[in-house]
């Protein structure tokens, strides 16, 4: 498979994984316990971010398992992330879908999510 082929399937790959884990993995308990104060967040949100990277784990031990680590590195981000688009205190407080500031935490989440599978690919692709 060459390069280009390779990145591609890889785009795809990386899609796939993120709608599965934030859309059809994600259950009511995990995305409203997101949001809860103190420390309940905590295990919602890790639940939820494990399922990401055991997907991301899969994907990468069956491209280069010398890079297993990829995993932690979509575990952080995206618990990072997501904690701070649900916090009441941070970007939750822009909780209302009829409001622009809603779409833009959203977006910039999303942006976030997107550039992390991108750096991903990129050490997939490099080290080849």
């Amino acid at each position: 498979m060459n390069d280009v082929s390779f990145v591609f399937a890889l785009l795809l790959t990386y899609q796939a994984k993120h709608f599965i884990s934030d859309y059809l993995l994600q259950t009511t308990w995990m995305a409203n316990g997101k949001m809860k104060p103190g420390w309940g967040f905590l295990y919602p949100l890790t639940l939820h971010v494990l399922i990401h990277s055991v997907l991301t784990f899969i994907i990468v031990m069956m491209v280069n398992p010398s890079l297993w680590w990829l995993a932690l590195v979509d575990f952080a981000a995206h618990f990072f992330m997501d904690r701070i688009k649900s916090a009441r205190s941070l970007l939750g407080r822009f909780g209302d879908p009829r409001r622009q500031s809603f779409w833009i935490a959203f977006g910039f989440d999303q942006m976030i999510h997107h550039l992390t599978h991108y750096f991903i690919i990129w050490q997939l692709v490099t080290n080849r």
